[in-house]
């Protein structure tokens, strides 16, 4: 998301980094690999399917779905949304890719084989992010609730309330599914959210300090850590930030070793 940072934005996103409660365990992490990453990708939804990438990144005007080479960046397919769209978070089911758009309560499902738009849906609220497990879809908005969707009507069916402790946590971003737990960036931190989906508790969260120097890119108020796939077959876990050069294959560490 593009935010204008007020004060009390500002102060949310500090306060949600620092509310970890102390017995909630902290990762850092060992970085295996380093991929190029495109420097025009705002991005806002990724996954890994059969050996790609696929990258949906925001922005009026600049939205696109992307299909892109792991080891080399480049993308070898690609789907521009109308200017007036903001695109967000993506996922597949089936035969299909969905993407939500940020404040139009418009989402989008194509072909995943040729990225032909097929139909659209409707949501109330924002849409930031997706991800899913086998049953359901799991969307983002912002706050601390994660919306469970049907796959086959998009229509909510369920909420998970996500709290570190019995502290809500806000801001939660770009979705992954991890071996039955979603991973979470959590907006304007350097952190991912390790959430049990069964409770919404946080199991531990991830400390991406010192992955990346975001501060020297042109706006580093918004180029901030988002974007995270896992690849299940090879037990790889991908991260990335919008605009980053760079998107990192790694390894989770208790903190004391990074």
């Amino acid at each position: 998301m593009i935010r204008w940072l007020t004060c009390a934005t500002l102060l949310g996103a500090l306060a949600a980094t620092a509310s970890a409660q102390a017995d909630t365990p902290v990762y850092g992490y060992r970085v295996v690999h380093v991929y190029p990453h495109d420097t025009s990708a705002y991005t806002e939804g990724l996954f890994y399917k059969d050996g790609y990438l696929y990258e949906s990144t925001g922005e009026a005007g600049e939205s696109t779905v992307r299909k892109v080479e792991l080891e080399t960046g480049k993308v070898v397919q690609r789907h521009d949304l109308p200017a007036q769209y903001f695109g967000e978070g993506i996922v597949d089911w089936g035969p299909h890719l969905v993407q939500l758009t940020w404040k139009d309560q418009l989402g989008f499902v194509y072909d995943l084989a040729s990225f032909k738009q097929q139909h659209t849906f409707n949501y109330p609220g924002e849409g930031w992010a997706l991800t899913r497990d086998d049953k359901h879809i799991y969307m983002s908005d912002g706050s601390p609730v994660l919306r469970v969707l049907d796959p086959a009507t998009l229509a909510t069916v369920g909420s998970i309330m996500v709290t570190d402790g019995d502290k809500p946590v806000t801001n939660l971003n770009e979705l992954e599914w991890v071996k039955g737990e979603i991973y979470a960036n959590v907006w304007m931190t350097d952190r991912i959210a390790r959430i049990d989906p069964a409770t919404g508790h946080v199991t531990g969260w991830i400390d991406l300090t010192g992955l990346f120097d975001y501060s020297k890119l042109a706006d580093p108020a918004n180029d901030v850590p988002n974007g995270i796939a896992y690849d299940a077959q090879h037990d790889r876990l991908f991260v990335t930030g919008k605009r980053w050069p760079k998107l990192f294959e790694i390894k989770l560490v208790p903190k004391s070793s990074h």
